[in-house]
């Protein structure tokens, strides 16, 4: 790697998000005049096109009709920028009424929107089969070609206009005013001073006492939720089973598939190659409680740092190693980055009411991408801000090859790009380190892949697992939930971790299981990020194809854009390659380690 720039050091270090780029203020007039000019833009296109068929019958009709829609999906689309710079400010104050009540009214405009002018996307799904071949052939159709192919392989499952109006009314009271109702109430949360991410925090904390502590009062902050998680719970089981029911999902995740442009069977492929490794995240899992001096590690504390990683980063020290290894790869990928801290597009510190975890998140390709830290000084904080840089760095190469179509990433490759950068950040991490620091850091990135890949593999058969059990039972306790989730914890961490009263309670706070079947994207999108990763190493050069997976978006299939780059990802030799990378990685730590400390330490 080269040595660091100052560009990043004396840029202006911003904490906070800047959302003057959206609007000025809460109170600023534009807000009202951005909702009247998404209305009369979205109301000149439907006014227009709503009652032609000409359009499915003639591709270059189509094409015009397109062209049109894109320039509205992009300019306005669903009251975008309102309903953006609404949802940004909740998230930083997640108790303030006022707020919600705004952000509720903009999302009114923006389902009336969606309600009346889904009719188009619709009707273009449903073309007559026997017409789409002719359209998929029509040059003047060719830059929405993948649009229409998935538009055609969606058809089957989507309803009457009228159906969908009602399922887009009712998916906030009966989807998502649920789940936000106990990530609010987490929110809300302090117990010895700490707010519920900085307890979160601490349970890893190196200090057996303190992360001991820490987890009693996460415990009791996750029992004193547990009833309204149960009722949430039920109640996002309880709508997804009637979507799949209305829509004709034979199951749970085909939908979640088929909208991620991703074979079910090649999913299945890559769940089953990781389930059957699980002997390797069971191996680790003991290894490092013998490294760490005990007999089994407790869950909470299974991320609980080795050696000598617990050194402490400052943001701007965390802000400089990103910067470091982005020159090393690309110079763009540098000046996208500072651009980031410059701009105000990470806020990074945690404040009570103000949203948990970590996220990066966009609207429309003429919005700011923006990062939400819970910054704390850790070395996972570090490689959390290098992991949600990746997913905005993908959002702008994007920005600059896509149109508004395709300006997007499926689910089932949305963590390439993020772990890509994160992992070259760790290696830099370990570069110039001693034998002892180099082996912390082993065991920090061995932490890291068996979470992405086995935890989330694990996580997503426990969501299979709520799923049928609901269907079968019509309701599930608190306590069936538990016993559902220590199962499959169990089942990829084996003997040596051990589950003390509580963590049965730890699926709560968990907000991936209401995002329906999303984390199998972790695994897919580490164990291809390996492969790539593997490229580049191999010849630097190669980060340019790198760069044409990440600005690709969803103008082609995942499974297309991978065999351009040489890599098949429908068979599941492709997954067990990745695989093998965990195994050399464990197998160098534990040979590392025996040779500083001895077989029987």
């Amino acid at each position: 790697m080269t040595k660091q720039t100052k560009t990043t050091e004396t840029a202006e270090l911003k904490t906070n998000w800047d959302l003057t780029p959206l609007f000025a203020s809460d109170k600023d007039p534009k807000i009202n005049l951005a909702e009247q000019q998404a209305l009369r833009a979205s109301y000149e296109f439907i006014d227009k096109w709503k009652d032609r068929t000409d359009y499915l019958e003639d591709p270059k009709i189509l094409a015009e009709a397109l062209v049109e829609y894109e320039a509205w999906l992009k300019n306005h689309g669903y009251n975008n920028k309102v309903c953006y710079y609404f949802h940004l400010q909740t998230e930083l104050d997640q108790n303030n009424p006022e707020l919600k009540a705004r952000y509720n009214k903009a999302k009114e405009i923006s389902i009336r929107i969606q309600n009346d002018i889904q009719f188009f996307t619709l009707n273009v799904a449903k073309i007559a089969p026997k017409n789409r071949a002719r359209f998929l052939g029509e040059p003047a159709l060719s830059p929405f070609k993948h649009f229409l192919e998935h538009s055609f392989a969606e058809a089957e499952y989507l309803l009457s206009n009228a159906e969908e109006k009602i399922i887009n009314h009712h998916v906030e009271s009966a989807y998502l005013n649920w789940v936000r109702l106990t990530e609010t109430e987490l929110s809300k949360e302090k117990q010895n001073g700490k707010t519920f991410p900085e307890l979160l925090a601490e349970v890893n904390n190196k200090n057996q006492k303190k992360r001991d502590k820490a987890f009693l009062a996460v415990n009791k902050i996750l029992a004193s939720k547990s009833a309204v998680a149960e009722a949430e719970l039920n109640s996002v089981l309880g709508y997804k089973k009637s979507i799949d029911e209305i829509r004709g999902s034979a199951r749970p995740d085909f939908l979640r598939h088929l909208s991620d442009d991703m074979p079910s069977e090649t999913v299945d492929a890559m769940l089953g190659a990781v389930a059957e490794r699980f002997d390797l995240s069971q191996r680790y899992y003991a290894f490092k409680a013998r490294a760490l001096g005990l007999k089994k590690i407790k869950y909470y504390e299974k991320n609980v740092g080795f050696g000598q990683t617990e050194k402490k980063y400052k943001y701007q020290e965390a802000i400089s190693l990103v910067s470091q290894v982005l020159t090393s790869l690309n110079q763009n990928w540098k000046n996208i980055f500072d651009g980031f801290i410059k701009n105000g597009q990470i806020d990074v510190y945690p404040k009570q009411f103000r949203s948990d975890g970590a996220f990066c998140t966009h609207m429309s390709s003429k919005e700011p991408t923006y990062i939400l830290l819970n910054y704390t000084d850790q070395l996972r904080d570090v490689t959390t801000l290098a992991h949600e840089f990746g997913h905005g760095l993908n959002n702008e190469l994007i920005k600059q090859k896509q149109h508004e179509f395709y300006f997007d990433t499926p689910v089932s490759t949305a963590e390439v790009a993020s772990t890509f950068v994160e992992d070259f950040v760790l290696e830099e991490i370990g570069k110039q380190a001693d034998e002892k620091t180099k082996l912390s850091l082993m065991m920090a990135k061995l932490d890291d892949d068996v979470s992405t890949i086995f935890r989330q593999v694990a996580a997503y058969r426990f969501e299979q697992a709520l799923h049928k059990n609901f269907r079968e039972q019509g309701y599930l306790s608190q306590k069936e939930i538990g016993k559902l989730f220590l199962e499959n914890m169990k089942a990829y961490t084996g003997p040596a971790m051990d589950y003390p009263t509580g963590t049965e309670n730890w699926w709560i706070y968990w907000s991936h299981f209401r995002n329906f079947f999303y984390v199998y994207s972790y695994a897919s999108g580490l164990l291809i990020s390996k492969s790539l990763q593997s490229l580049v190493r191999q010849n630097p050069d190669h980060i340019s194809r790198v760069e044409k997976f990440l600005s690709a978006g969803t103008s082609d299939s995942p499974t297309t854009i991978f065999a351009e780059l040489g890599l098949d990802i429908q068979t599941k030799d492709f997954w067990q390659k990745g695989l093998t990378e965990i195994e050399n990685l464990l197998n160098d730590t534990e040979k590392l380690y025996n040779s500083l400390y001895g077989t029987k330490n």
